[in-house]
């Protein structure tokens, strides 16, 4: 058997000596192929620079290369004056680096233990920190081998003033150790100020201020700038090497808006309309001052509020101003009888029952039963619902709601705030159009009944209510001035004047002014429209009942025989209804406002800039408008499609502040008012839409061919200048 497993073994070679031989040329095969491979791979990564997908290069610039960035200064947003409503600064945290490995070449910049004493002292000399205190948390901080220790509250939220108080000590004191993160703050000294309208900037992460809403988040992009950035060469231990340069790349400061905003009257609007709201307790109080013949918003706020640098519990968010819907009541009578006195159905001593009107199988009553006959002048400084119902009837329902549409009614004034609600017209159902006479039916935005008011102050022309008046670029200096923009014709001068003129029968007309009394200014006379409005229920299921569930309102136009003001104040179903509460506000604001009047300095500033024109092809058409409107420039949206098909200013083209940019869409194109419209802008309107332009005489349009909101179906158009 021993033999036998001999020649076994002796046959298959399997000896002691050939099996190391056999596994010393295994290990030599694998060893040069684990060479050769490790050389593939060695040669790859040197060649690439990349190890699973990371770069080496940019491992190794990380490591040897630090950066900081340099954040811009956000633009200042002041008033008509040059007061500061909103402005940036910088806070700062203060900490000592304890590490030894914190170092510039030779020198030590980590706080000394022998120091600590000192550090103390001057931490409690300049922040008030108790220096037992301070000189604890340095040793606690020293014996457990921490990097760095911070202070506590009081070491936070530091001014520029105090920084400098502790680094010149520190110097003094000849020692290192203290350093500063900085971080950006927003500062509104007012207070409760316009504050739905100026909005607020924070900072989620202690450095770039962004907007939230308001001026602040609409026009974010002006205001921010663009940062810059610091890149510098690094020790191991992430310190700044002595000698070598930094690439530096220049912070870009954002740009200085200033609004139309007064801030005498508006700190006096915010001061009147407090015990108001407080003493009636509506859902909500609104209120607007506009320079009648230029658009500017001098002052405007609403109730509930807030104050920009104490937020607290903040539930509504919305602006209402220009953000919520309503239907708007009698005030919009001023515009009803104006369109009657245009169509030549308005007679003011043309009698009508008053009480109550049948359209269709709809009954529509007066507020008041107990008035009999009236005259149609009457008829408005009463309010009466009926007597605006016969107009309309007079006009009949497609001219009164051609006049609507002229007067801007479910259109945007791109005021370029954010949420801009479009409001809407009334459906073409008789009895709704009939209800839209008296404010029912239809819903407006605060901005559209202003824009709409400008009208009856302004010799019928209508003029876009805007809050900003210039902008100027903090590095460069250029300024972009805003104008007043024309949105169109919506009365004659004739009628405009003549509703002016009724509307002073509201205040003074014993027997038939329903704000008789309550609205006086001495040496001036007063125009006015009061205004109720019920209030739609949820779901199309009618108006809320309750006699507090109602939109009080009125407008003020002053000095009547030509008004430098127009004053709006709304209130939302008050629990604590006072038939004087809008006069609270009212009477002294515009006592006020005539007094300041003739100090009011115009401003002589002309733009210096101009603005290059984006590609709107494809885009939203709204939201190209609003883009616009936030360059300063007028949109005007032709067509009904939602899509832009065509612009009338080639994208890369640059054009003044001002100057009016039409967005072509598809669908029928109705005619735009083209009162005040310049040559060059016409002849872009005709080339836009594809028909002829001819234009007489020279200066601004005055006339069309085509009347305004007709749809186009010639090709041809001509206009004259005047």
């Amino acid at each position: 058997m021993k033999n036998r497993l001999k020649r076994f073994l002796d046959k298959r070679n399997l000896n002691p000596r050939n099996n190391r031989k056999k596994v010393g040329i295994i290990l030599f095969t694998t060893s040069i192929g684990l060479f050769f491979l490790f050389a593939v791979r060695l040669s790859y990564i040197v060649v690439g620079g990349h190890v699973a997908g990371v770069s080496l290069a940019s491992k190794t610039e990380e490591l040897y290369k630090g950066s900081e960035v340099l954040e811009a200064t956000r633009g200042t947003i002041y008033d008509r004056s040059g007061n500061t409503i909103a402005e940036s600064s910088s806070s700062f945290k203060v900490y000592a680096i304890l590490s030894e490995t914190y170092v510039n070449g030779d020198k030590e910049l980590y706080a000394h233990e022998d120091d600590f004493n000192t550090i103390a002292t001057i931490l409690n000399q300049t922040i008030g920190i108790d220096t037992n205190e301070a000189l604890k948390l340095l040793q606690d901080a020293k014996d457990a081998d921490r990097y760095q220790v911070e202070f506590g509250t009081l070491a936070n939220n530091l001014s520029l003033e105090t920084r400098q108080a502790i680094e010149a000590a520190m110097e003094s004191a000849g020692i290192n150790g203290l350093y500063f993160d900085a971080s950006s703050d927003r500062i509104y000294p007012n207070g409760n100020f316009a504050s739905y309208l100026i909005g607020y900037a924070n900072s989620d992460d202690g450095t770039q201020l962004t907007g939230q809403m308001g001026i602040e988040s609409a026009y974010n992009s002006l205001l921010a700038g663009q940062n810059g950035s610091v890149v510098y060469e690094k020790n191991n231990y992430g310190n700044p090497l002595p000698g070598t340069t930094a690439e530096e790349t220049a912070a870009i400061d954002g740009s200085d808006i200033y609004t139309t905003i007064d801030s005498r009257l508006q700190s006096y609007l915010e001061t009147l309309m407090d015990p108001v709201y407080s003493a009636t307790n509506p859902e909500n109080l609104t209120a607007i001052l506009m320079k009648a013949d230029t658009g500017e918003i001098l002052a405007m706020s609403q109730r509930p509020s807030f104050d920009p640098e104490n937020i607290g519990d903040v539930e509504n968010w919305r602006n209402i101003l220009v953000e919520d819907a309503y239907e708007p009541g009698s005030t919009i009578k001023v515009a009803t009888v104006a369109s009657a006195i245009d169509e030549g159905v308005f007679n003011e001593n043309q009698t009508f029952q008053s009480g109550s009107i049948q359209i269709e199988d709809t009954k529509i009553n007066d507020w008041s039963q107990g008035m009999g006959t009236l005259t149609m002048r009457q008829a408005l400084s009463w309010s009466s619902n009926v007597g605006m119902v016969t107009l309309e009837q007079a006009m009949g329902g497609a001219a009164w709601r051609n006049h609507l549409e002229q007067m801007g009614i479910g259109e945007s004034t791109y005021s370029g705030l954010n949420g801009e609600n479009d409001g809407s017209m009334p459906s073409e159902n008789i009895v709704d159009t009939a209800m839209s006479a008296y404010g029912q039916a239809l819903t407006v935005t605060n901005l559209q009944m202003m824009k709409i008011f400008s009208g009856i102050a302004n010799d019928g022309q209508m003029l876009e209510p805007h809050f900003i008046s210039k902008v100027v670029n903090s590095d460069t200096g250029d300024t972009t001035v805003i104008e007043p923009t024309v949105a169109g014709q919506a009365f004659s001068a004739n009628a405009a004047n003549s509703v002016l003129n009724y509307m002073q029968d509201t205040v003074t007309s014993q027997n038939y002014g329903t704000a008789y009394g309550l609205y006086s200014l001495d040496g001036y006379n007063i125009s006015a429209k009061t205004g109720t409005a019920q209030i739609a229920g949820t779901g199309g299921s009618g108006y809320l009942t309750g006699s507090s569930n109602y939109i009080y309102s009125v407008v003020l136009m002053y000095p009547s025989e030509d008004p430098e003001y127009v004053l709006y104040l709304t209130q939302q179903q008050p629990q604590n209804y006072d038939r004087t509460a809008f006069s609270q506000i009212a009477n002294p604001l515009m006592k006020r406002s005539m007094d300041i009047l003739n100090t009011e300095m115009a401003s002589t500033d002309t733009s210096n800039t101009t603005v290059t024109i984006d590609d709107y092809q494809d885009q939203v058409a709204t939201d190209a408008a609003v883009s616009l409107s936030r360059a300063f420039v007028t949109p005007i949206v032709l067509g009904t499609g939602d899509t832009v098909t065509g612009q009338s200013v080639a994208a890369g083209e640059t054009v003044d502040p001002n100057t009016r940019v039409m967005l072509l869409t598809d669908g029928n194109i109705a005619m735009p008012d083209t009162t005040d419209w310049t040559a060059a802008e016409l002849e872009a309107f005709g080339s836009l839409i594809g028909v002829d332009v001819t234009i007489n005489g020279e200066g601004r349009c005055v006339e069309q061919s085509v009347a305004s909101n007709e749809i186009i179906n010639t090709d041809s158009i001509s206009f004259t200048l005047g």
